[in-house]
């Protein structure tokens, strides 16, 4: 994995937690907005939207520069619209990235069969 390539994956995992919170934020905002007088929907709209269009762009460079499979970049988009869903990218994404610099240096050690 290239240094593009990694740093792509790595945007993407870093805003997929905050994506993540920002959408259970955002449908606690709204139940307590139909039941109390609290409205903080606009305020955790704004900033849940922000993060969700930074999600989809990085998503995009990421499936591109990583060359994923059309059901792989599906899955991790999937995960974007599902509550906690950011939590499960997060996690994939690090292990995809953790066993791509395990690769990397094996490839530099000579190991055979990385």
């Amino acid at each position: 994995m290239d240094l593009k390539t990694a740093t792509a994956i790595r945007r993407l995992r870093l805003v997929s937690a905050p994506e993540a919170i920002s959408f259970l934020l955002l449908l606690v905002c709204s139940v307590l907005k139909r039941t109390t007088d609290f409205n903080a929907v606009p305020v955790m709209g704004a900033v849940h939207g922000g993060l969700f269009v930074l999600y989809v762009i990085f998503w995009a460079d990421a499936w591109n520069r990583a060359k994923w499979s059309l059901k792989t970049a599906g899955l991790y988009f999937v995960l974007s619209v599902l509550p906690a869903g950011g939590f499960f990218a997060e996690r994939m994404l690090r292990r995809e990235a953790e066993d791509a610099v395990i690769a990397t240096r094996a490839r530099k050690e000579g190991v055979a069969g990385a």
